[in-house]
This record gives C-alpha cells, structure tokens and sequence, in this order.
C-alpha cells in the first residue's frame, strides 16, 4: 500500500511539474541583470514580463552620456517602462571608467569608428551576447543614446548597418566629428568643423558592402550649452548625405537636409519644440529632427530619477519608439 500511494504521489509531482514546465503562455517577471563582458566591461540586460523563448522580440540598445550608468541611463529615460508595455529587450552597455575616467564612450578616437575595432565592435559583441540568450527579431534592432552615446549610436548605424535599423541621436554629434579630445571638446563647444556632407560620406564609405538606408532621429534642446545645438543639424545633414549614397553612390539629392514637413507642438504643462521631417525619394520620413525650446542638455520628457533629463520635453523614448517601429 506504501508502495501504490508513493508512486501515485511521484506521478502527481510529476505532473505538477509539466505543467509549471510546458504550461503554454506563462507569465515570467521581468528582470534587469548585469553581465561581464571581455575583461574589462560589463553591460545590464532588462527582460520584460512574459518574454518566451521561441518568439522573436525586438532589442533596443541603450548607450548611456558621460558619468552615467545603466541604472540611471534607465531610469532617467524610462524604457524600461517603455520595454515592458511593448515587450521589448533592452541592451544597456556600460562605458569602463578606466577607459574614460567620465565613464564617456570615446566616440571621437578613430579605432573606435570603424566595424570590427574599439568599442564599436564590443557594443556588437554584447549585441551578439543577448542573442545568442534571447530570441531577438534581427529586423528590430535599433540604437539609441545621450551625448557621447548619442555620438555612438551614430558610429554604430555607421559601422553595423547590418545589425541596426534605426538610430537615435539625443545631443550628440555626427559621425566622425573629431579623432581626438580636443577636436571632440571643439565639436561639442562650438560645432562640428567636418561638414555634414563630408561626414555622410564617411559613413556611406563605412557602411561598405552592408549599406542600407538608416531611418534616424534626433532631439536636441535649443538651450544646450554643453553640445552646442548646432550639432543637430550636422547630424540631420550627415545622415541625409549618407542615405542619399546609398541609393545609387550618387550626391543628387533623392534624400537631403531640406526638411519636407514641419510642425510645431508644445508638450502639455511643459516645452514647445519643432518637429522637421525628411522624407525619401519615395516621399516616405526617413529622417526626422525634434528641436526642443529652451531645453538644456537632457534626454527630453524623461524622469528625474535620472541624470541628465528633462521631464518638460516631449517624450523622447515613446517618440524613439515609435519612430523605428515605423520603419
């Protein structure tokens, strides 16, 4: 009798476990874990609720400013929040301090500038970390970053366009706008000597054999006293000139820094801003600029649980978001 009732409650606890094992559309918690990268690096990985492996989510890739972390780049911004309403993975790299004692990516030294060198090439080796441990949607991966990340996010669409279809830019430079600090300090204080034409064809040059038109957008506060506003529109231009390449190798304009809609809007309570669109030669946005009034150097609509941010913005991580998901 012992016998029959413990292998009856064997057999219960088996099944208990196939259920908590196979039971179909469980609901997972999210987390928000690091890891250790190389020998030097780590990076934060957020999994939103209900995440199954076997069904392609997309990944957004977050790079954080100078003296910034995950944590606070994640907060400040809240995609998170964003991730786990969409179902979304979210890549944070962290910047080694003993690389850059402001913890900035060092977007301005060109070994980082080129695929398969520098930080550019560990970004996507943490890119290829998270998929090889998570099903990801290889055509909805997308780039985003503030200042030097937003300078990054830049080389990445430059120097992976393979592996991205969207880059972000949030006060930040554009490509290959200096090769050391001082040049870089110059950029940032008075704008970018490289004229954005020049700096798209770089990134047309850099792109190579993966070339693809690279939907981008750019938010950048009027009153930015730390990347000088100017810098927007160079970043505008640069991929303007690079997308207008990638058509037929040809400068003739099918894409180009005229905006072909604007529109203003002020965010309810808080900052008015401009909104300029640059189309294909399609007649499709494939670029788009938001000038924010007044604001200073900041992720703007963010939280100020984070640094760097400006709560009173328009939304940049929905409008972010939005953006590449149409695309």
């Amino acid at each position: 009798m012992k016998g029959t009732m413990r292998k009856i409650g064997m057999i219960f606890m088996a099944f208990v476990v196939s259920l908590l094992t196979f039971a179909p559309g469980e609901a997972e918690a999210s987390s928000f874990n690091e890891y250790y990268y190389g020998s030097n690096f780590y990076y934060k990985v957020f999994v939103p609720t209900g995440y199954t492996a076997g069904t392609p989510v997309p990944l957004m890739v977050m790079l954080h400013g100078c003296m910034q972390n995950p944590n606070d780049f994640a907060a400040g911004t809240k995609m998170n929040a964003l991730a786990e309403s969409k179902k979304v993975i979210v890549l944070y790299p962290e910047m080694n301090i003993y690389a850059n004692s402001y913890q900035c990516w060092n977007w301005f030294l060109d070994y980082n500038q080129h695929r398969g060198s520098g930080e550019a090439a560990i970004i996507k080796g943490m890119v290829d970390k998270v998929k090889g441990a998570y099903t990801i949607d290889s055509n909805r991966v997308y780039v985003a970053g503030l200042s030097a990340g937003g300078a990054m996010a830049s080389v990445m669409g430059a120097t992976y366009p393979d592996v991205f279809r969207g880059v972000g830019v949030a006060a930040g430079v554009e490509y290959n706008a200096a090769d050391d600090s001082f040049t870089a300090t110059s950029a940032m204080n008075y704008g970018a000597a490289y004229s954005p034409n020049s700096s798209g064809y770089d990134i047309y040059r850099e792109m190579g054999s993966y070339k693809r038109r690279m939907p981008t957008i750019v938010f950048h506060g009027t009153g930015d006293s730390t990347v000088h506003p100017s810098n927007a529109t160079s970043v505008v231009g640069s991929w303007a000139q690079a997308n207008d390449y990638v058509d037929d190798a040809s400068n003739n304009d099918s894409v180009n820094a005229t905006a072909d809609a604007t529109y203003t809007g002020t965010v309810s309570g808080g900052r008015s801003y401009t909104r300029y669109v640059y189309n294909d030669g399609a007649g499709r946005g494939l670029i788009e600029y938001y000038k924010v009034t007044g604001m200073g150097h900041a992720w703007s609509g963010g939280s100020s649980s984070g640094s760097y941010t400006d709560p009173s913005g328009p939304d940049a991580t929905t409008i972010m978001w939005n953006f590449f998901t149409s695309h």
